[in-house]
């Protein structure tokens, strides 16, 4: 028997990979399948399974062309209800892999098909569970995604998932390794630790949810607490794992097509196409196309796009470090992005080149605006998450988390200088970018972001200050 995770950070997520005797599952592939398939050439074996934990939100699951491409089976468990060809298995029903077993076991909550598969070694031991996000290491899924499909609230879900976790899955061993569909990072959950392998049993003792003593109306009003509203992308991800999506291969042939600057420019002017940017936040900063939005690979890069620009049929148009072209294509594409048109052949540099008018932002570091922000003299903007800023930030900076910026950019003034920072300089850029885009042109992004205003003598409070400007 062999287990190997395959974690994507950038999506905090894990897909496995489960292999006995010549036979293969899958469990909740990405959308690029190519090296599930090399991988089982490699073992000389045979995918047989596809067993998806449900129907995902934040990502784009390689099910669907995974099956076409090998003839495996798609399993799902109860009450799931796909548009394609798929095994719709009952609870404790068993697929046979090679000399181990993997038991169907309902756990719904998170949403109403969700389930976990408990896999059983060749000797008929319970080994391990991967639960997809019925139970992450620290935390549990979110009740709150699936209510207007269950039709139900979000405290109804989380007392269904208060039963599945008792019912189902605290009663086995404490040795049964937990191999969980998401880590830290993911917004499927709200409290997750930084591993992504653990027992069953230490989970028992450390996750919030499984306290043995904990009663139901417990259970929904800590699991319910603190819900932000879930990211824009979200149903649209679920209609596709459900209902079918076009074929990878097409999406990055379309999306590797290579265009001048002034093809590129005719194409953004006559499609409507969003002109993503994805180098180096510090590249980005020194020069950029007019209008253009940065959302740089080297971050969590596949989440901000997807609660960003929110509607996946939006063109895009690229523009990437030279070399970055597909990996751009296929990390959008994981998330649904499937409208990527092409990309600038050459890269910013051509579009300089070329003699075409570029935009730059304007940027400080911590140091040169430390008087003018302790004597606050200028509006100073926090585009981090409130639960960063609540901890600690910038006597009287405005919070305004990049992930609503959509819809409070209305906030920001545009009549006179205002400063941004967020933790590392990351997501300031992608908030100055966006307002930019928007005609607000009068901001300062402050380099290297909170880490360095700490270090520059600002003064810092934890403090609750007014998160509105006047």
């Amino acid at each position: 028997m062999n287990i190997q995770q395959i974690y994507t950070g950038c999506l905090a997520q894990g897909a496995y990979y489960i292999e006995s005797k010549g036979e293969v599952a899958i469990i909740d592939p990405l959308r690029e399948v190519e090296p599930y398939i090399q991988r089982a050439k490699a073992d000389n074996a045979k995918i047989k399974y596809i067993f998806e934990t449900h129907f995902h939100a934040d990502f784009v699951s390689g099910h669907i062309t995974l099956a076409k491409e090998t003839g495996a089976s798609i399993v799902y468990g109860p009450l799931a209800n796909p548009s394609f060809d798929a095994i719709i298995a009952a609870d404790n029903q068993e697929f046979k892999l090679g000399d181990i077993t993997i038991k169907v076991l309902h756990t719904p909550g998170h949403t109403m098909e969700s389930t976990t598969y408990l896999l059983k070694d060749e000797v008929g031991r319970d080994h391990a569970i991967f639960s997809g996000d019925t139970l992450f290491l620290g935390d549990v899924g979110r009740p709150d995604l699936a209510q207007k499909a269950a039709d139900m609230t979000q405290e109804d879900l989380a007392g269904i998932l208060f039963d599945s976790l008792r019912n189902k899955i605290m009663p086995l061993a404490d040795d049964v390794i937990v191999y969980p569909a998401h880590g830290a990072g993911s917004a499927c959950g709200k409290n997750m630790m930084k591993e992504t392998v653990d027992t069953l049993g230490n989970q028992k003792k450390m996750n919030y949810a499984l306290r043995a003593d904990m009663t139901k109306q417990e259970f929904i009003a800590e699991v319910t607490e603190g819900l932000l509203p879930p990211p824009k992308y979200f149903p649209l991800n679920v209609k596709m794992n459900k209902e079918g999506y076009e074929d990878i291969g097409a999406i990055l042939e379309r999306g590797r097509t290579a265009l001048s600057p002034e093809d590129f420019e005719i194409a953004a002017n006559e499609t409507g196409a969003v002109v993503l940017d994805v180098r180096h936040q510090d590249e980005f900063v020194k020069g950029h196309i007019p209008r253009s939005i940065f959302i740089g690979l080297n971050g969590d890069f596949a989440p901000w796009v997807g609660a960003l620009l929110a509607d996946v049929k939006q063109p895009i148009l690229l523009v990437a470090p030279v070399g970055k072209e597909k990996e751009s294509v296929i990390r959008l594409s994981r998330v649904g992005f499937d409208g990527t048109l092409g990309y600038l052949k050459g890269g910013f540099d051509a579009w300089k080149s070329a003699g075409k008018d570029y935009d730059k932002i304007t940027a400080v570091t911590a140091d040169e605006v430390s008087e003018e922000i302790n004597a606050n003299k200028v509006p100073l903007f926090d585009v981090r998450k409130e639960s960063e800023y609540k901890k600690e930030h910038v006597v009287n900076a405005i919070n305004i988390p990049l992930d609503f910026l959509n819809e409070q950019f209305t906030e920001f003034p545009k009549d006179r200088i205002f400063l941004l920072h967020c933790e590392g300089g990351y997501r300031s850029v992608i908030a100055a970018s966006i307002l930019k885009a928007r005609g607000i042109h009068n901001l300062i992004d402050i380099s290297e972001g909170f880490s360095a205003i700490k270090a520059s003598g600002i003064k810092v409070t934890d403090a609750v200050c007014p998160t509105t400007f006047k």
